[in-house]
């Protein structure tokens, strides 16, 4: 077996550049697949951090201003949600799953702890909130059916607040004041998309009590029953027919409310890093092709060069099998030698800029948003690697069959 190695080594020194040269072209057709594909992952993965906030089902709808008259009502009418358009939603439309209500309080409340204070925005919500906007708890709990029924005066805070008002003492079951009102803090949150966002969270019926807020609602956020685009949408519509009913505004005005539906811009973005990945998966397979034609280019160059070698092989009893064995075993370690190391250099960047960036990314919230842990699957670069390999043992049977065709005295005499 040592022999048959160094036999091949032997005749690839003899052509070193063109045996360097089509190694790398096949090296390089694996690495820039792998490269490839690791960063159509590291978008993707950049992209879905953008929804780790959010339940993918998610439907949120803001009121806007009517642009078009409609049964005697004017235009440019703003539109208020209340407390009754909630309830007549949750008690009347299906496929709601979840619906909370939500109350933006002004700008800028101050809040104080001692003698620490910052101005946030304060959010009022209801209990169903958690399963819309996905915290991660840290600490205690979040807002439940007992705060909203008894208008508790409670309060769930960003870990990034509780940093700067708390330094480093315990902060459950102290009291903040919220616009010079006292508050107990019952929960610590963290949003799983921004480590540096400040959330100030109040019960809804508190907040509407408290600050003025009577039964008004800045917006409606729900989760459907459906997991569909198409259901989703269906949904989304009657509960746009349901408002038009009430706020008494033309269901074909697009200025009347404002809507997100989260699965709908999900499945598109989906749909369109499938594109990116069979792009990907083209651009490298073509460049891999490229190195698998250079072995064979090189395999017909070396059979040429040798064919008085062939000759006298076969002269004294060299099979044709031998012969093709022969040519095979250069293909094959040509591919398989730079295939692995172009496999390997490949992974070995991915780690490395994926260690980078994870690292870049605890002080800048908005990189792991847009590019985050660009990884190829070991098991796709393997079988990527082994269908290399195997496509150059085609690439070399071709010439390796013109070489055991060749009729010793005819090799004898070729100059």
């Amino acid at each position: 077996m040592l022999d048959y190695i160094e036999e091949i080594l032997t005749t690839l020194k003899q052509n070193k550049l063109r045996a360097i040269m089509t190694g790398f072209s096949v090296s390089w057709g694996i690495f820039m697949l792998i490269i490839l594909l690791g960063s159509g992952n590291g978008l993707q993965n950049g992209m879905e951090n953008n929804f780790k906030n959010i339940a993918q089902n998610a439907i949120q709808i803001w009121p806007g201003k009517t642009s078009e008259s409609f049964e005697g009502y004017g235009k440019g009418r703003n539109i208020q949600f209340t407390n009754e358009d909630y309830d007549l939603l949750k008690r009347e439309m299906r496929g709601i799953n979840n619906i909370s209500g939500r109350l933006y309080l002004w700008a800028d409340v101050p809040i104080t702890y001692g003698s620490e204070y910052a101005n946030y925005t304060v959010t009022c919500v209801m209990p169903e909130f958690t399963n819309i906007s996905l915290f991660d708890m840290i600490k205690g709990r979040f807002i439940n059916d007992l705060d909203i029924s008894d208008k508790r005066k409670v309060i769930v805070l960003s870990q990034s607040i509780i940093d700067m008002l708390f330094k480093d003492k315990e902060p459950i079951g102290e009291y903040v004041k919220v616009g010079g009102i006292y508050f107990q803090v019952v929960g610590v949150i963290n949003d799983p998309t921004n480590k540096d966002s400040k959330d100030a969270i109040l019960p809804i019926t508190t907040g509407q009590m408290v600050f003025n807020g009577a039964n008004r609602i800045s917006n409606l956020a729900l989760t459907t029953t459906s997991s569909s685009v198409e259901e989703n949408k269906i949904i989304e519509e009657e509960i746009k027919a349901f408002l038009a009913r009430r706020h008494h505004f033309s269901t074909d005005d697009k200025e009347a409310l404002h809507v997100w539906n989260t699965l709908d811009t999900v499945k598109t973005t989906q749909g369109v890093f499938r594109g990116i990945r069979l792009f990907i998966w083209i651009v490298g397979i073509m460049t891999v092709i490229a190195g698998i034609v250079g072995v064979s280019n090189i395999m017909i160059i070396l059979v040429k060069e040798r064919t008085k070698e062939i000759g006298i092989r076969k002269a004294i009893g060299a099979s044709p099998w031998s012969v093709i064995q022969l040519v095979l075993s250069e293909s094959l370690f040509i591919t398989a030698i730079a295939g692995f190391v172009g496999m390997l250099a490949g992974m070995g960047i991915l780690y490395m800029a994926s260690n980078i960036i994870s690292n870049i990314s605890q002080t800048n919230n908005m990189l792991d948003k847009i590019f985050y842990n660009p990884s190829a699957d070991f098991g796709v670069a393997m079988s990527a690697t082994i269908v290399l390999i195997l496509a150059g043992l085609l690439a070399g049977y071709i010439p390796a069959r013109k070489a055991a065709a060749i009729k010793p005295i005819e090799a004898l005499h070729d100059e």
